[in-house]
C-alpha cells in the first residue's frame, strides 16, 4: 500500500513538472515568435530606411547637377522646351535646334519640382548623366534625346524593382529590362523611376515605403494606379513620355484620373522580359507594357520605337510585327461600336456624358455608331477574380510578409487572408443582401485544384472567341466605352474592384485598349451625382458614388478598344476622338 501512494505521489510531482515544463516552453515559443516579430520588423524599418535614403540622395544630387548646369548655361529656355510635344521635340532635336543636354536638364529640373508636390518618383537614375554624354552615338534614333520616364517595376540595372514590397528590396536588377535596352538604343534616356501601389494589385498609387502619390489636379484626390506615379508626373509636366504596365487598368485608369493618354497594347505584343511582377505564372489576365503621355502621337511614336529588330533580338518570343505606320494614318471611316454602361458598374454622370459627346463629334466625322452590349456580370467574378486569384491569393499574401500594409491595400487584402471556409460562410450568409459581394468572396477562394484551373482557362478562352464573333456579327472595327473617373478619393480603390469591370475585360480578352482625355467635370455633373443610386443599389455603388464626389474640374476620358493584334488600328481611333474634340473645343 505504501509503495502505491509513493507511487500515485510521484506521479503527481511528475504531472505537476511536466505542466511546469509544458508552461516554460509555451512562454520560451511566445517570446521566440514575440522576438522574430520585432526583429522582422526592425529589418523591414531599415530595408524602408534605406530606400528612402537612396531616393533622397538622387533627388539631391540630381537638383545639384541641374543648378550646375543652369549657371553654366543662363540662356537655356526651360519653359519653352516644356511646352514642346514630343513630335517638334524629336524633331528640333535631330535638326539640332535643341541639345540632348537642354531637354534633359529642363525635364530633370521639373521632375524634381513636381516629385516635391505629387511625391511620383521613387529615385533619379543617376546613370542617366553618364548617358547624355554618349547619346550622340544613337542620333538615328527615333527618341533621340527624349527623357523617359519608367515606372517602378521596370528592371534597369543595378536599380530595385521593389513593386512596393519589402521582401523585393536590397534585391538590384543584374541587368536592364527589354524593353529599357530598346529605349537606350532608340537615343531614349530614361532618368527616372515612378512610383506604384504595394504589391501592383491596386489601382491607388501608395506603398509603405515610398508612401502616397496625389493627383497632380487636386491633390486631395488618387492619381490611380498601379501605374500612379507615371500618370501623376506626366500628368503634372514632369515628364513627356512614359512607360507603364497594365493587367487591369493598371495604365489607362491613371490615365483617366490625370487627363494624359494611356495605351494598353495586345498582351505579347511588347516584351515582358525584365518587367517585375507579382503574380509571375498567372495566365488567365496577362499584364502589358504600355505607352504614356500627352497625346496620341506621342503614344503611337514609342510603340514604333519598340516594335524595331533590336526587341525582335532580345525577345524572340515576341512576334516580329513592326509598327503598321499606313494603318495608322488611315482615315477610312470606322463602324463604331459604343457602350454607355456595362450594366455591372453604373458609370458616373460624367463618364456617360464624355460617351455622349464623342459619340455625336464621331458621327457628324461621317462614322457609324453601333449600339454593343457586352456581357460581364458573370465574367468578372468567374474569369477575372478567378483568374487573378487562383490560387486563393497566397503568392500575394506571401509577398506582404515581412513588413506592414499599406493603408490603400488593406480593405482588399482583409478577406483574402480569411480562412478558405470562412470565405465560404461568408458568401452564403451574404447572397441575399449583397449578392455580388457574396459571388467575388466565393471567387476569391480560387479554383480548387489543377483540373479546375484547366477548366477556367478553357473558359477564358471560349469567352474570348465568343467576344470576337459578336463583333463580327456586329461587324464593328472598334469599340467606344466608358473609363472609370474622375479621379477618386483617397482609400476608395481597395474597396471598389468591382468598377475595374471596365478595364480588366479587356485585359482578360487579350485586346489593345487605349484612353483619351476628352472633358472636365462639371457642376451639372456633381449635382447629377447626388441622384446616383447605381444598378444593384449596393455597397459597391454606395461606395462608388463616394469615390467619385467633389470631382468639379477633373479629367474625364474614354476608352478606345480594337481586336487583337490590331494595336494600329486603335491609337487611329483614339487619335481620331482626340482630334475631334480639340476640333470642338475650338
Amino acid at each position: 500500500m505504501a509503495s502505491a501512494q509513493l507511487f500515485v505521489h510521484g506521479l503527481e510531482v511528475d504531472s505537476r513538472t511536466a505542466a511546469l515544463l509544458t508552461g516554460a516552453a509555451c512562454v520560451m515559443g511566445a517570446l521566440v515568435v514575440l522576438v522574430r516579430r520585432v526583429n522582422s520588423h526592425q529589418e523591414a524599418e531599415k530595408k524602408i530606411q534605406k530606400a528612402r535614403n537612396r531616393r533622397a540622395e538622387s533627388l539631391q544630387r540630381a537638383e545639384q547637377a541641374v543648378l550646375e548646369y543652369k549657371e553654366l548655361h543662363p540662356l537655356t529656355d526651360s519653359s519653352h522646351i516644356l511646352t514642346l510635344s514630343l513630335s517638334e521635340l524629336t524633331k528640333q532635336l535631330q535638326e539640332g535646334s535643341l541639345t540632348p543636354e537642354d531637354v534633359f536638364y529642363s525635364y530633370m529640373e521639373k521632375t524634381i519640382d513636381v516629385n516635391k508636390k505629387l511625391n511620383c518618383c521613387t529615385g533619379i537614375l543617376l546613370e542617366s548623366f553618364d548617358q547624355l554624354k554618349t547619346v550622340g552615338s544613337n542620333k538615328d534614333g527615333l527618341l533621340y534625346g527624349v527623357p523617359v520616364s519608367i515606372k517602378e517595376n521596370f528592371a534597369y540595372k543595378n536599380h530595385d524593382s521593389s513593386c512596393g514590397v519589402i521582401i523585393n528590396l536590397e534585391q538590384p536588377a543584374q541587368q536592364d529590362s527589354v524593353l529599357v535596352e530598346v529605349l537606350k538604343r532608340q537615343g531614349a534616356i530614361p532618368f527616372v523611376k515612378t512610383n506604384l501601389p504595394q504589391a501592383l494589385l491596386n489601382y491607388e498609387c501608395s506603398n509603405p515605403i515610398y508612401g502616397q502619390t496625389v493627383n497632380p489636379h487636386n491633390l486631395q484626390k488618387t492619381p490611380g494606379g498601379s501605374s500612379g506615379g507615371e500618370g501623376a508626373l506626366i500628368g503634372g509636366g514632369g515628364s513627356l513620355l512614359g512607360l507603364g504596365s497594365d493587367i487591369g487598368g493598371s495604365v489607362r485608369i491613371p490615365a483617366s484620373f490625370c487627363g494624359i493618354c494611356g495605351f494598353k497594347p495586345t498582351a505579347g505584343r511588347l516584351s515582358l522580359k525584365g518587367m517585375r511582377s507579382i503574380y509571375r505564372g498567372q495566365k488567365s489576365v496577362l499584364s502589358s507594357p504600355g505607352p504614356m503621355a500627352k497625346d496620341v502621337d506621342s503614344l503611337a511614336l514609342l510603340m514604333q520605337a519598340l516594335l524595331c529588330d533590336h526587341m525582335f533580338t532580345l525577345d524572340p518570343t515576341v512576334p516580329p510585327v513592326p509598327f503598321n505606320v499606313q494603318a495608322y494614318k488611315s482615315s477610312k471611316p470606322l463602324r463604331i461600336g459604343y457602350l454607355e454602361t456595362d450594366d455591372y458598374t453604373q458609370p458616373s454622370p460624367s463618364m456617360v456624358r464624355g460617351i455622349r459627346e464623342v459619340k455625336a463629334l464621331l458621327e457628324q466625322a461621317g462614322h457609324t455608331l453601333v449600339p454593343y452590349n457586352p456581357k460581364i456580370s458573370d465574367i468578372l467574378p468567374e474569369l477575372i477574380v478567378k483568374g487573378i486569384l487562383a490560387d486563393g491569393a497566397t503568392t500575394l499574401l506571401q509577398k506582404l510578409k515581412g513588413g506592414p500594409v499599406d493603408p490603400c491595400l488593406k480593405a482588399q487584402v482583409f478577406p483574402y487572408s480569411l480562412p478558405k471556409w470562412l470565405k465560404k460562410t461568408l458568401s452564403f450568409l451574404l447572397k441575399p443582401l449583397f449578392p455580388r459581394v457574396s459571388v467575388v468572396l466565393n471567387a476569391v477562394c480560387g479554383v480548387g485544384s489543377i483540373p479546375d484551373l484547366w477548366k477556367q482557362h478553357a473558359a477564358v478562352e471560349d469567352y474570348i472567341h465568343e467576344t470576337i464573333a459578336e463583333w463580327r456579327r456586329c461587324n464593328i472595327d472598334v469599340l467606344l466605352c466608358p473609363m472609370i473617373g474622375p479621379a477618386y478619393n483617397f482609400l476608395y480603390c481597395g474597396k471598389l474592384t468591382s468598377a475595374l469591370s471596365y478595364t480588366m475585360l479587356y485585359n482578360l480578352l487579350t485586346f489593345p485598349a487605349g484612353v483619351v482625355p476628352v472633358s472636365t467635370v462639371t457642376a451639372e455633373d456633381e449635382e447629377e451625382l447626388k441622384h446616383y443610386k447605381g444598378i444593384h443599389q449596393d455597397l459597391w455603388d454606395r461606395l462608388f458614388k463616394e469615390a467619385v464626389s467633389g470631382g468639379e474640374g477633373l479629367p474625364v476620358a474614354v476608352q478606345c478598344v480594337a481586336l487583337p493584334w490590331q494595336d494600329e488600328l486603335c491609337l487611329r481611333f483614339m487619335k481620331e476622338v482626340e482630334q475631334l474634340v480639340k476640333q470642338s473645343r475650338q
